[in-house]
């Protein structure tokens, strides 16, 4: 299951509705620390299926969302459980990194 694309449009039903917990990736396309991260949360996503949803924010293209959530600087991660952040990291991090990162936040 790669990581799903969500929009400022589709980010409640998406994120804050999910019934599972939800890391939110908001990122660039021109942003060399978000494409590092990537192929480890496309990973993380086929590990974490059906436990845990992995999506991407375009902040170019989608920024009221990461404007709502007070992000600086990209990448920025957010851990969403029933709807509220419980955890967040700016920066690029190793897949092993962002695993301990994960499952300390859902546990």
């Amino acid at each position: 299951m790669p990581t799903a694309p969500v929009t400022d449009a589709t980010f409640d039903a998406e994120v804050r509705q999910s019934d599972v917990p939800v890391v939110v990736d908001f990122w660039a396309e021109w942003c060399g620390p978000c494409k590092a991260i990537g192929p480890a949360l496309e990973e993380l996503a086929d590990e974490y299926a059906g436990k845990v949803k992995i999506v991407k924010v375009n902040v170019d293209e989608n920024p009221a969302s990461p404007g709502a959530m007070g992000v600086r600087g990209i990448p920025a991660l957010f851990l969403f459980k029933d709807g509220e952040v419980v955890s967040n990291k700016t920066g690029a991090a190793p897949k092993a990194a962002l695993k301990e990162w994960i499952d300390a936040a859902v546990a």
